[in-house]
Order: C-alpha cells, then structure tokens, then sequence
C-alpha cells in the first residue's frame, strides 16, 4: 500500500524528534574541535626543513586534482587555517604557484628558501596540543570476482539499498550541521538500516540491493570495505572498479581492537595482515569477529577509481585522509612519518623517516581530530604492506601562499 508522503513526513518528524531528544538531549554532548583551533600557524623561523623523499612524483598530478576541486567551487569560499581566512581564489592561487615551482624540480636549498619567502606554514596541534599526528595508511585492494554466483564466488558487493534513506538533521536545526543519520523506512517509521550480521548472516538484503560482483573471500570483502574502493579481477577477463556509495549508518568498531582485547593478537604485531591470519587459521571464530563490526558499506562502479571524499581520483603516496569536519579540503601539506623498508621476500627490514608534500582530498570513518591522517598508498603488494602495517606518529604542516604585503 502506498503511504501518503504527509504520513510519511510527519513519521520523520516525530522520530527525529525522539531522536534528538534520547542522542542530543540526554546524552553527554561531545565537543568538537573548532577549525580555529586545529593548526597554528607558526613563525619563519620554526619552519620545518622541506623536502621530498620520492622527489616530486606524482605531486603534479595530485595538485591538479585539487586544482579542478576549486575550480568548481564558489570563488568566495572560506577556508580556515587556524585564525586565517582565505578564499578559494587565493586557494587556487596558491597551488597553482606552487606548482610552477615545483615543475622545474628545485634543490632542497632552493625549495627552502621560496617557501620561507613566499607561504605561510599551520601545523596541526595533533593529538597532544603539540603536534603528534599518528598516522595511519589505506590502499586499494584486489579481489577475485565473477558475475554470477557460484561456489567459488559466494559473497556479494553490494551497491546502495532501495529502502536505505538518509535524513540531513541540518534541515531541522542548525547546530547539527553536518550530522545526519542512515536508516530504513517500514511500517511508517523509521529503523536504524540492518547491521552487519542481519546482512551476510540473514540475507536481510534479499531484493532489497543488486550485487555489483560476487567475490571468493569474505575476509577481501571486509578489508574492501574498510578501505571504500577496490579492484575487482573477474573470470571473465575483466576488471572492474568499486568504489564507497553510501553505509549502512551504523557505528564503525574495530575488530583489531577486538582482538587485542581478548589477546588473540597483541599490541605489537597488530596488522591487516595479523588480523587476516588469524581469521583464516580460526574460521570458526570468522562470523563472531567480523559482525563485531555492524558498519556495512555499500558500492557503485567507478570506472575512474579511486575517488576521494571531494570527489577528485586519489594520487598514490599523495593524497591523505583528515577529519573533513576540521581540515580544509584540496589544501596542500607537508607530511613527516616513517615508512617500511621492504626486503626481497617482502618482509619490512626497517621503518625509515620521510618527508613529502601531499594534498587533503579524501576522509575515512576513523579518521576524527587533529591527530589523524591516512595515506593513500595505491595499489599492488607495497600499498597492501604498508598500508597494512603503518601505525606511526609525526607531523602535519599546511602550506598557503602568503597575501600580498604580509610577512
């Protein structure tokens, strides 16, 4: 029977109230950090030294990206960098100076001395008020599919549910601006959307989503979703490219932390790779530790893959993930962290201090606060290792070319 959409539009309402009221009313309210507070920009003289360990790779490409984000955008956008404000022309502007730089592949001593003179430096207050970033890395993944299920190619992924609906609280008060909430409609009202086990245990999507590929791993499957696209290598011949549509709005827990909690896996040797161990030598334990985790994401083919949260295709070791609530988007920084040395048999040897130039195009569920960030490290056997393994700290700089006359 087809309900009338007033029904349907007060149902939303009465829930949405009952809604504010139990998560916003009763509950202890979380402060979120300001933009304002997030970075300081900080004197010439406490400049980091800059430079690029993969000697500007890439970063051409990676700026473009960006560029065409801004491009798109109105010119009188604000962007926060700490108590500064610039707009997105001044934005372009930077970046597109930058860029000229870069392109003649400058000396350290060279790359030094245009910054100092010409750009300002933020950097993220981190975790501690004093800078320490931990930082985190994602890749994309390879599966093996088909088309059509069989007993090999058992597990689907999924593209968006018909009932899913998501409802922007933004249009009922301004102070939940950018908070929105994921569920289903049924019987006139509105449930939180099906978790995890309802879905790969209960077939809770039966007719429900149309099942982009079937794939012959769960555990792929899972890792897909935590890293939002992938490469699906079907019997075919053909490849094809899946990226993040939408979630199930239900809350993300990690099943690493599961694991450590109840010593399965230790702290130490905590890894994709560790967690993908242990699940294929317990499959009994498979079901329990994977619903552990309710988030479930859903995909759509995304021939130019894979995309960031503005929209721009992700340039390997380049692009990073920050709290999008918090961080100005496309806005060029400057990384310090470590990355892992690999041998012949691809095992890591050593981690090893690096610094590059990378640009804020993407987010990630995990990723909240000045103290995280996320590399998008790319595709094939390193990407998966070092994005598998990476759990270290360091610094986070923004670079925004300075307005005429400062200093």
């Amino acid at each position: 029977m087809k309900i009338k959409s007033e029904t349907l539009y007060s149902t939303i309402i009465v829930f949405l109230i009952a809604f504010t009221l139990v998560i916003f009313g009763c509950a202890p309210s979380v402060k979120k950090p300001s933009k304002e507070n997030v970075m300081e920009r900080i004197s010439s003289w406490s400049y980091p030294d800059f430079s690029d360990d993969i000697l500007y790779n890439g970063l051409e490409h990676s700026i473009l990206k960006s560029l065409s984000y801004l491009q798109k955008i109105p010119a009188d956008r604000e962007f926060v960098f700490s108590q500064d404000r610039y707009n997105t022309d001044h934005m372009i502007l930077s970046l597109q100076q930058f860029l000229d730089f870069i392109q003649t592949r400058p000396s350290t001593q060279d790359l030094n001395e245009f910054i100092q003179s010409n750009y300002h430096v933020y950097r993220s207050v981190g975790r501690d008020g004093r800078g320490e970033v931990l930082y985190t890395g994602y890749y994309e993944p390879n599966l093996r599919g088909s088309l059509i299920r069989s007993e090999k190619y058992q597990f689907p992924i999924y593209s968006q549910p018909d009932d899913l609906i998501t409802i922007n609280l933004s249009l009922f008060k301004e102070k939940y601006s950018g908070e929105k909430i994921i569920g289903r409609y049924a019987d006139q009202t509105v449930l939180p959307y099906y978790e995890r086990s309802q879905i790969d245990n209960e077939g809770a999507l039966e007719g429900r989503a149309e099942v982009l590929a079937w794939v012959d791993d769960l555990v792929d499957i899972f890792f897909l979703h935590i890293q939002g696209s992938g490469k699906v290598f079907l019997d075919n011949g053909e490849v094809i490219s899946v990226h993040y549509q939408t979630t199930n709005g239900q809350p993300y827990r990690s099943i690493g932390k599961l694991l450590i909690d109840d010593e399965k896996i230790t702290v130490e040797e905590m890894s994709m790779q560790k967690i993908r161990e242990y699940l294929n030598d317990h499959p009994e334990e498979m079901d329990a530790v994977l619903n552990h985790n309710p988030s479930y994401v859903f995909f759509e083919i995304e021939p130019d893959g894979p995309l960031g949260n503005i929209n721009v295709k992700l340039t390997p070791g380049r692009s990073i993930a920050l709290d999008r609530f918090i961080f100005p988007p496309a806005a060029l920084a400057l990384i310090q962290t470590e990355k892992p040395a690999i041998d012949s048999a691809g095992q890591i040897h050593s981690w090893e201090p690096f610094t590059r130039f990378a640009l804020n195009q993407d987010t990630g569920g995990a990723i909240r606060g000045p103290g995280r960030a996320d590399l998008f490290w790319g595709n094939g056997p390193y990407a998966e290792i070092a994005a598998g393994h990476m759990k270290h700290t360091g610094e986070l700089f923004f670079l925004v070319l300075k307005p005429d006359g400062s200093n």
